[in-house]
């Protein structure tokens, strides 16, 4: 696996190191020894899938709250999107900047998510499938979100949105006030 460091706090990207053959190819996607060694978490508590129809799709921006807060891997497994995280750790020296990075089944890249990070993302492709590895159950209790337009992070998406649901386009807008550095 080869880590790429990013602009967040916490951020890697894992590209896959592909030993191939006549056959094709074989490449770890995940090793909690590598994992370890790098200091990122490597608890497991669940998988999801996620399927999105059509191109221009968005998700997010998600996280959960403490005690409930998550570490993620996320890979785009068929078609391609921009994945999106947003830095919300106060004490963080990345706190409310964003990064975007595409994932698809062509580049069979991920992306390291530390917890206290928003996440969300547009497809690029109809018919995208995007798999998760995730450290904690979820709580839909702690469940919570940002806007995907927020101005306070002025993400550059690159499409027009064409389908999100009620509940992410109804998450509230961060409070400049409680979002200032200390």
């Amino acid at each position: 696996m080869i880590f790429t460091t990013t602009r967040i706090a916490g951020a890697e990207i894992i590209d896959i190191a592909p030993h191939h053959d006549e056959r094709g190819f074989f490449a770890r996607t995940w090793c909690r020894n590598e994992l370890g060694d790098r200091g990122l978490v490597t608890a497991l508590a669940q998988e999801s899938v996620s399927f999105n129809k059509r191109r221009g799709t968005l998700r997010g921006l998600h996280y959960q709250q403490a005690p409930h807060a998550e570490t993620k891997i996320v890979r785009c497994t068929r078609g391609a999107i921009f994945d999106v995280i947003v830095d919300l750790r106060a004490d963080s020296p990345t706190y409310l900047r964003w990064l975007g990075v595409e994932l698809s089944a062509e580049n069979r890249r991920a992306l390291y998510i530390p917890e206290g990070l928003a996440h969300g993302f547009q497809t690029l492709a109809d018919d995208s499938e995007i798999f998760y590895q995730i450290s904690e159950f979820y709580a839909p209790q702690a469940a919570a979100g940002c806007r995907w337009d927020d101005p306070a992070f002025a993400i550059a998406w690159p499409l027009p949105v064409a389908v999100i649901s009620e509940r992410d386009r109804s998450w509230p807008v961060l409070d400049a006030a409680k979002t200032r550095r200390p």
